[in-house]
């Protein structure tokens, strides 16, 4: 399988950036040897930590890495899909049958979620069987386990963050080198060979490879990535003074006119769309259209706007019509 040039996303508010730059933010930011990383946790809700930022790596990487690719799901021209790559961190030779299972686990949890169940067909999913000299991730069980692993994945964000267990980090430079062997890659999800529960946001969303429950924050992350949508949940500032935000799902408006159209109409994640206080990590001055969607717990569905908001971006990307019956 040839290269192909790495066509990253834009995450609006999932990646590992200053906070402190954005809109109505403090005006004192983080040290610049500090990053912010989106964590998840085992009951579903989300916040951010501040995290040391990964040192320099003395690697000289490969200009291509070697590593098998395997179609998983396969609907057409990666030019007229929407192109998914799993990596996969501490999966040893023998371990590519389980990480095989864990990506098809990770993509039938996302494909049974809307509107990716509806564009499901618009998908290609790829794995690339990254091979691990030895089994696990780091840190897993216990702080100061090490493991030499293809790309260096551990719980507690590869040990920088001494406070946040289920922080499961990943090289990303290394992740992004073997996605790019995928014909496509317009999001890229890293699995660990681990059932402990854990993931990360990041140019590279991480998640436990084993984990029944660590599917969800796929499903999150690529509501940032796809739909541009903004983190619903308000932590860890307290009152919004910025501009009007740019996503759609947050306004500054308490009359939630900015999705007026939508008003009063029942969300598929519960209750009716209206104008609730929180989001976009802050508690106070900025709106969200409803009480509870994926935006700002895991295991929820999108509210509708973030799923409508979902929906026109699929139908820009995937160009392609649906393969015939």
């Amino acid at each position: 399988m040839r290269p192909a040039r790495l066509i990253l996303p834009v995450l609006t508010a999932a990646i590992a950036v200053v906070l402190a730059a954005a809109p109505g933010a403090a005006t004192e930011g983080p040290p610049t040897d500090r990053e912010w990383r989106e964590v998840f946790s085992e009951d579903g809700s989300i916040t951010k930590t501040l995290v040391p930022v990964a040192p320099p790596s003395t690697e000289t990487f490969r200009t291509a890495a070697a590593a098998d690719v395997v179609l998983v799901a396969g609907n057409g021209r990666p030019e007229g899909r929407f192109d998914l790559v799993f990596v996969g961190d501490g999966y040893t030779a023998d371990d590519l049958e389980a990480f095989s299972a864990d990506v098809r686990s990770k993509w039938a949890e996302l494909s049974a979620v809307e509107p990716f169940r509806t564009y499901a067909y618009g998908f290609n999913v790829w794995q690339v069987n990254v091979v691990s000299p030895e089994s696990g991730v780091d840190n897993d069980p216990t702080l100061g386990i090490d493991r030499v692993t293809a790309l260096d994945m551990g719980f507690w964000c590869q040990g920088r963050d001494r406070n946040t267990e289920r922080l499961l980090c990943v090289n990303e430079t290394k992740a992004k080198e073997f996605a790019a062997l995928a014909p496509g890659a317009d999001q890229v999800i890293a699995l660990g060979h681990t059932t402990k529960y854990g993931g990360a946001g990041g140019s590279v969303a991480t998640a436990a490879g084993g984990n029944a429950s660590a599917g969800q924050i796929a499903v999150h992350e690529l509501g940032h990535s796809i739909g541009h949508l903004a983190d619903e949940y308000d932590y860890p500032y307290n009152q919004y003074t910025g501009g009007e935000p740019g996503e759609v799902n947050v306004t500054k408006d308490p009359n939630g006119a900015k999705w007026s159209q939508y008003l009063g109409q029942e969300s598929p994640d519960g209750g009716v769309v209206g104008a609730f206080e929180g989001g976009r990590y802050y508690k106070l001055g900025i709106y969200r259209p409803t009480s509870n969607s994926i935006m700002r717990t895991l295991g929820r569905e999108f509210n509708l706007i973030g799923r409508d908001a979902m929906t026109k971006a699929f139908q820009a990307k995937i160009t392609d019509p649906p393969p015939a019956p």
